[in-house]
This record gives structure tokens, C-alpha cells and sequence, in this order.
């Protein structure tokens, strides 16, 4: 072999020549292991440089998609077709458009590999009236490595606006700089990390807002007008940028509460329209948010909130994805090929049918329907009575068997028998008919006692929704939509806790920061209360 000296294959015995060719076969193994643990160690490197170039690819693709996406909501914020719009309506299209650039640059610098340097911002100190409550931070040791003690030769002061409960504050952070002299070594306490980084808010400030746009209702230029009372003037398009960096920020801990939602065997679902400013076209566009959520006796409540461009049954498709079991809706179209696999069962709302013959009774003062009625609240009487006696899942079942089967199923005879009697094509007809038509789904219920009479808990959860609807007239865009049900299920499930939204906000926006993925859901309202409980 190369560099080793040839031997004299003549003056060599059998047995010297047989161990000659061993130790060359040897080192030919040795050579050849060494080139096919070469040829993998290539592999490994190509298939890795073929999967970086890849997701450099991707990277490439969704920084083009966002930067696109960026020049359009500029163009459509300063450029003319804004106005379009006029007063308050073109308010809250500005609102959400900087919200959604605001959420553009956090995920712009997700994707870069090198994030985007900040401008250096230059900002006067807030207002000298309000408190301020100093908060010193120090290294771990002013002791330095060489042995010497460390003298503070100055101190870096940064001001954070913070909102207690009624009124603003200044936290004043102050890092001191420690130097050792024998060896001119400088330590200062590291910048705490923050949810918007550079920036003059709080936790409790973010926390604050966001429960003042989402919960309580009150559009940012709103908010601008209440804090400029207060001696703190703080921009709109600044508040914009903030809710939309809490939006990108908080999208994690709504993925892992769909998570948490998908394990249970029973959900309410429910959609409500949702006016969308589609920018381009001058008008609005009718999107829908959805609301999924466990039912009233799950100890661990949550809602969900899913935006969509539509009503069509493929959203929900799309949401539950391989999710199995019994679902709580309505009569709705949109839900019919959930159920056609017989993966997901049917679970029909009472309260929808019992509202057909109340319509009836409320407007015509019928006859009927004030018979009809009178069945259906012997219904809800037993769902009355299993609430205030507090019973478990079995314990329902059978005070159901007991007391609702009989009614069920004399209400049944009623409506097969008045259906002969009542005009076609009347509303009384109608009414019957949508009972009759349904009358597995509405009555299964009866048979398990982990089922709710109807979906009621579920639209009392989405009425907010109305609620806030009719304040801040539409959503600003569709990523505004996805935002909004981010923010509101987190506020939502934090609520069906009895959580103080805003206490828990507030530690959730201190904790993010440091809080790895993996750990999320700790984060998350029924994690959180029993972290709270056990302290």
C-alpha cells in the first residue's frame, strides 16, 4: 500500500505470506469503511444542504408574500383610495391597517435570518406628573473574576409607561455600571426581555389595552382620546403596532388552547357574521367567526374563536380536521357532511326548536305553540333540577331517564299528531316539522349524561361578538379577524375561569418572553388558575 515498504514476497514462508495478505485485506477493509463512512458523511451534508436550501426557499416565499403584503396595506393606508372611506369608518380602517403592519414586521423578522435593525428612536421623557416607581436592577456579582470589587461609575435609566387599574405610572429602570479598575472589566444587569422589544409599554399596559379593544369595545382612537385625558397622549398608529405585535405574539398559546379543544369528546360549535373591509374594493365583506368551545360540565371550559371568509361547512372541516365525536350545533347546512361519515355524531339544540313555537306564540298568540311549549319546558325543568342538585355525568343521565324520557316521548305522539291537523305549508307546520325532522339529534341527549340539552352555552359565549360588533362596525381586514379571535379566546376562556382578564394578560405578556415552546401551555387560563390555587 502507499508509504509502506515492499516487501520481499520471495524470501517469505506460506504462513509469513498468508499473514501478509490478511493485513492487507485488513487495511483494504479499513480504506473502505473509511470511504463509505465518507460517502454518507456527504450524503448527510447534501441532504442537509438540500433541505436548508428548502427552507430558505420557503423563507424566501413568505418574506416575499409579507413584504407584498406590506406594500398593499401602505399603498391602501396613504395612498387614495382611502379616502374612500370617510370619518369614522376610515378611522378604524387605519386602526387595523397599522395594527396589521405592525404585525407584519414581528413576522418579517421570524423569517429573516438576521431580524431587521431598529431605528434608533428618539423619545422624550413621559410626562413628569405621573408617578413613578424606580426599579433597580443589578448584576448577579460586583465582585469581578480577577478578586477585586467592582465600583459603579454610572447608571442607564430607561422609562416604561405601566397602567395599574385607573391610572398610568412610570416604572423607571435603572441598570447601574460596575467596572473593576484592576482589569477594566464593565458589568451591568442584562435588559429584561420584553413582548415589545425597545418599546415604552408594560405588560399591564398591553394587558390594558387589549382588554379595553376586545372586551371592553373601545377602538384605539377611543383609547387615544381617554389617555390623552390623562396627561399620557399616546398615538393611535403606536397602540396599532403594539396590538399587532401582541396578536403574532399570542397566536401560540391559541394554537395549543385548539390543541387542549380537540382532545375533548364533546364540543359546541356556532358561527356569527363578521363585516370585513376587503382593502381594494371600497366595502365590506361578510367573513364569519366561529365559535367551538367544551360544553357547560367540562371542569377545564374553553372557547375557541376561528375567523374565516365564509359560512361554507368546509371551515369547520378545516378546524377539526381528524377530530371525532359528538358535536352541539344547530341545523345548519354547513355542518351536514360532518356528519356523514358517522366519525362525528350529531347533537341537536332544544332550545332552536322550542324557539320556532315560541316565535309562533309571541306574534300570532297560538294555540298550538303555547302546547308545544308547554312540553319543552317540562324538558328544561329536569335540566333545571340536575343543575341545582349539582350532579355528575351519571347521576343526569338517570334523572333524565327518569323524568325527561316520559315527556320526550309524549311530546313526540303530540307533534306526529298535529302534524295531520295543522295547514300545509304554515309556520305551524313548519315548526313541527323541524322538531320531527330532527328528533334523534335534539333527543340523544337523553342517553348521556355528558350531553347538553342544547347550544346555548355556546351562543351566550359568541353574544360578545354582537356586542362588539355593533361598536367597532367591521374588522379591518381578514388578519385582523384572525387577530381579534386570538385575543378574544384567550379573554373568553380566561372569563369562563373566573379570571380577571386583565391580571391574567398581564402575567402572560411578562412570561412570554421567557417561556419556551414547549412550556406554553402553562400559560394557558386553566394552567394558569392552578398554578395561582397552588401558590
Amino acid at each position: 500500500m502507499q508509504g509502506m515498504s515492499k516487501p520481499n514476497l520471495e524470501s517469505m514462508n506460506e504462513e509469513q505470506l498468508r499473514a501478509f495478505a490478511a493485513s492487507l485485506f485488513s487495511e483494504l477493509q479499513g480504506k473502505d469503511a473509511e470511504l463509505k463512512a465518507r460517502d454518507r458523511m456527504i450524503e448527510a451534508k447534501n441532504a442537509e444542504i438540500k433541505s436548508k436550501t428548502s427552507e430558505i426557499h420557503v423563507k424566501d416565499l413568505t418574506i416575499s408574500k409579507l413584504n407584498h403584503e406590506m406594500a398593499v396595506l401602505k399603498r391602501w393606508r396613504f395612498g387614495k383610495a382611502s379616502e374612500a372611506f370617510h370619518g369614522l369608518q376610515r378611522s378604524l380602517l387605519e386602526e387595523s391597517i397599522d395594527e396589521d403592519l405592525g404585525a407584519i414586521e414581528i413576522e418579517l423578522d421570524a423569517c429573516r435570518e438576521t431580524p431587521k435593525p431598529k431605528k434608533a428612536l428618539v423619545r422624550g421623557r413621559l410626562p413628569a406628573s405621573l408617578p413613578r416607581v424606580v426599579i433597580c436592577h443589578e448584576p448577579e456579582s460586583t465582585v469581578c473574576g480577577c478578586g477585586c470589587q467592582m465600583e459603579c461609575i454610572g447608571t442607564d435609566v430607561s422609562e416604561k409607561l405601566d397602567y395599574v387599574p385607573g391610572y398610568f405610572q412610570v416604572e423607571e429602570h435603572q441598570r447601574d455600571k460596575w467596572v473593576c479598575k484592576a482589569c477594566e472589566t464593565i458589568v451591568q444587569a442584562p435588559v429584561a426581555p420584553h413582548v415589545i422589544d425597545k418599546g415604552i409599554p408594560t405588560p399591564g399596559l398591553l394587558a390594558h389595552v387589549l382588554i379595553a379593544k376586545y372586551a371592553d369595545h373601545l377602538p384605539l382612537y377611543r383609547q387615544k382620546e381617554i389617555y390623552g385625558r390623562s396627561g399620557v397622549p399616546i398615538p393611535r398608529s403606536t397602540m396599532a403596532e403594539w396590538v399587532g405585535a401582541c396578536g403574532v405574539k399570542l397566536q401560540p398559546l391559541a394554537d395549543e388552547l385548539r390543541n387542549l379543544l380537540l382532545k375533548r369528546s364533546v364540543l359546541h360549535a356556532d358561527e356569527t357574521p363578521m363585516p370585513t373591509l376587503r382593502p381594494g374594493l371600497g366595502k365590506t365583506h361578510r367573513s364569519y367567526l366561529w365559535a367551538y368551545g367544551t360544553t357547560p360540565y367540562d371542569p377545564d371550559p374553553i372557547v375557541l374563536y376561528d375567523m374565516t371568509s365564509g359560512r361554507a361547512g368546509e371551515h369547520a372541516r378545516a378546524f377539526l380536521g381528524s377530530w371525532t365525536g359528538k358535536l352541539v350545533c344547530d341545523d345548519y347546512s354547513g355542518y351536514k357532511a360532518l356528519f356523514q361519515s358517522g366519525s362525528i355524531v350529531e347533537i341537536g339544540c332544544m332550545a332552536h326548536a322550542r324557539r320556532k313555537f315560541h316565535d309562533l306564540y309571541e306574534n300570532h298568540k297560538s294555540v298550538i305553540a303555547g302546547e308545544a311549549l308547554t312540553f319543552y319546558g317540562a324538558l328544561y325543568e329536569v335540566e333545571r333540577q340536575a343543575k341545582d342538585q349539582i350532579l355528575d355525568a351519571d347521576q343526569r343521565k338517570a334523572l333524565r331517564q327518569e323524568k325527561a324520557v316520559p315527556v320526550a316521548m309524549k311530546l313526540l305522539a303530540w307533534l306526529t299528531h298535529k302534524l295531520t291537523e295543522v295547514a300545509p305549508r304554515s309556520a305551524t307546520e313548519k315548526a313541527i316539522r323541524y322538531s320531527l325532522g330532527r328528533w334523534d339529534a335534539l333527543t340523544r341527549y337523553l342517553d348521556d349524561g355528558d350531553l347538553p340539552i342544547d347550544n346555548n352555552w355556546l351562543e351566550n359565549r359568541i353574544r360578545p361578538v354582537a356586542l362588539g360588533r355593533s361598536n367597532w362596525l367591521f374588522a379591518g381586514s381578514d388578519r385582523a379577524g384572525r387577530r381579534s379571535a386570538v385575543v378574544m379566546s384567550l379573554i373568553q376562556t380566561a372569563r369562563l375561569h373566573g379570571l380577571d382578564p386583565y391580571a391574567y394578560l398581564r402575567d402572560v405578556h411578562e412570561r412570554l418572553p421567557t417561556t419556551p415552546a414547549s412550556r406554553i401551555g402553562e400559560l394557558l387560563p386553566g394552567a394558569w388558575k392552578a398554578s395561582r390555587q397552588l401558590h
